[in-house]
């Protein structure tokens, strides 16, 4: 089935004014506002970026069926020559694609169609920009064709500038930046501009928007958790308004999304800050080597190493060594061994991330 697509900027922004969507949005941008100060009271920003992306990361690739644990994707991240784990590697270029996109979104106040592109190389590991040849097609579970994205270069070209134009003029689609993301988000999977990887960059486009409008100073927002949980609506939903226009459900879906995704974000938020808190007094009270700089390692990396420790706070293997292995007899960190080397995992913040408990050997 094929579908003709039209700009967005054709919709009536007025149909979204209705009063169950007026609720909804209500809801969605107190707890939107909410993580967005939760998450400025965290002082090194670097720790949620890096933790809460991982997290990201690894369930926007188990929408596509790309499927890692938290104990692969720590210890790829901590040992990318030692592990061959394809899906952990590729959970982790998600992550620096996401970073590459709020580097550029930050840098330019923009979230144009190049950086797109960039998003989506970085994840792909390839130069093959914008769909050139016809052929992709979505199916539904029995290997029956559903929908038929644009085949032609030129209408996808030319559908990817409007949408540009959508992120970026405010003035040419009034309405709440929520309202927006949803709208942007249908409309990108509706093109599938490009060979493969539309989903993931779809939903790191999402987080970026927000960024970029203001409502959010970091990317925490993650959707991509509650479009696990809720895969069946999500595509059923998508579907729906290709054939029967139906907007407005899919609007109130995606808010529904940010507003549960927000105060599940603000939870974990809260329990990494008092995770972190409490290791920063009892390490400071313990152990003469305590420095902000180990604080910030510890939780920056859920599985740390020597090499990370030598390069993060400046000092010898030896002392690096002596410090973990401290910290590890002191029941901070739990130290494991792989191949000839030694990696340390953060307790408190892996069982915060994988929901897990860790056992000693």
């Amino acid at each position: 089935m094929m579908t003709s697509i039209k700009s967005l900027q054709t919709l009536a922004p007025e149909r979204f004014e209705a009063t169950e969507i007026l609720k909804k949005l209500a809801l969605a941008s107190r707890k939107l506002a909410e993580l967005k100060g939760v998450a400025a009271s965290i002082p090194n920003q670097g720790i949620l970026i890096n933790t809460l992306g991982m997290q990201e990361a690894k369930d926007s690739s188990a929408i596509e069926n790309i499927v890692t644990t938290h104990d692969e994707l720590f210890k790829d991240d901590a040992f990318p020559d030692s592990f061959a784990n394809p899906a952990a590697k590729e959970v982790l270029r998600y992550r620096q694609a996401l970073r590459i996109g709020f580097e550029q979104v930050t840098a330019t106040g923009l979230l144009t169609n190049n950086h797109i592109l960039q998003i989506q190389a970085e994840l792909e590991q390839n130069n093959a920009g914008f769909r050139k040849l016809p052929g992709t097609a979505l199916k539904d579970g029995f290997g029956q064709t559903v929908y038929t994205p644009p085949q032609s270069p030129e209408a996808i070209t030319e559908l990817m500038r409007n949408l540009e134009q959508f992120i970026n003029i405010n003035e040419s689609f009034a309405a709440d930046p929520l309202i927006k993301m949803a709208l942007l988000h249908h409309q990108f999977e509706s093109i599938h501009p490009f060979y493969d990887g539309n989903g993931r960059t779809g939903r790191i486009i999402n987080v970026l928007y927000l960024v970029k409008e203001g409502l959010l100073d970091i990317p925490v927002l993650y959707l991509s958790r509650q479009i696990v949980r809720t895969k069946a609506d999500y595509y059923r939903l998508l579907q729906s308004v290709r054939e029967h226009d139906t907007w407005e459900e899919w609007v109130l879906y995606m808010l529904s999304a940010v507003e549960v995704t927000a105060g599940e974000t603000i939870q974990t938020i809260h329990a990494i800050k008092s995770a972190l808190m409490h290791a920063k007094h009892n390490i400071r009270e313990q152990y003469r080597f305590y420095s902000q700089d180990l604080i910030n390692n510890l939780f920056t990396h859920p599985y740390t190493k020597i090499e990370f420790i030598e390069r993060d706070l400046n000092v010898s293997r030896l002392t690096a060594t002596k410090y973990l292995d401290a910290l590890a007899q002191g029941g901070f960190l739990l130290k494991q061994k792989v191949g000839r080397s030694n990696y340390y995992i953060n307790i408190a913040l892996n069982q915060i991330l994988s929901g897990s408990t860790l056992q000693g050997e």
